[in-house]
């Protein structure tokens, strides 16, 4: 029998810890994770928000669309698939926090057990969870890719809202009506929560 992640793989440990990084680029790293349903302004809101943080700190947005081109070119939309795919992507955030960085993750991430995972392989200490609650209908008027209308049409299969559920998370740190604030103003109000969050203490 093959071991394939057993006793004859460890953890290497290097000489630079992530504090010593974050000291070097005067930040703190988090990972802030927007979900929601497609179309409700996760993409805009999370480039909105790294427009803002970009002129004093480094930062990078993980989006889903992007993820799906590259490193996750092969998983489909089953559960099962969704759940390797949110776990790939907090394994990717949680390296390049450990290189302290702020990475803005946008997924749709639909279940509130795979976003929990998330928050376990990333860490409680470096994670805001920010939902952004657009009605379904709002978000099928918006359907800039007319998923949705594919979706209710049978084309595409397990689409989330339509033929897949989304849970709402119950205890986001942070949740924002897009219908009343645009990406920009959104971005603003998850700014204020985070900024704090990313500074480094004054010596």
């Amino acid at each position: 029998m093959t071991d394939k992640a057993g006793s004859s793989i460890f953890w290497q440990v290097g000489k630079i810890s992530c504090s010593m990084r974050e000291l070097l680029i005067q930040q703190k790293a988090l990972t802030i994770w927007l979900t929601g349903l497609s179309a409700s302004g996760k993409s805009t809101t999370a480039y909105a928000l790294e427009m803002e943080l970009v002129p004093e700190y480094l930062c990078y947005v993980l989006d889903g669309d992007n993820l799906r081109h590259g490193i996750n070119s092969n998983l489909g939309f089953s559960a099962e698939e969704r759940t390797e795919n949110i776990r790939r992507v907090a394994e990717i955030a949680r390296l390049m926090n450990d290189a302290g960085l702020i990475v803005i993750v946008s997924l749709i991430s639909p279940l509130v057990s795979d976003r929990a995972m998330a928050k376990a392989i990333i860490g409680a200490e470096r994670f805001i969870e920010v939902y952004l609650n657009t009605p379904l209908e709002v978000c099928e008027e918006r359907d800039p890719k007319q998923l949705y209308s594919k979706a209710r049409q049978g084309i595409i299969a397990e689409f989330t809202g339509i033929s897949a559920p989304y849970e709402a998370p119950p205890n986001a740190d942070i949740c924002i009506n897009t219908l009343n604030f645009f990406p920009f103003e959104a971005a603003q109000q998850i700014l204020r929560i985070v900024k704090p969050r990313v500074q480094m203490p004054f010596a």
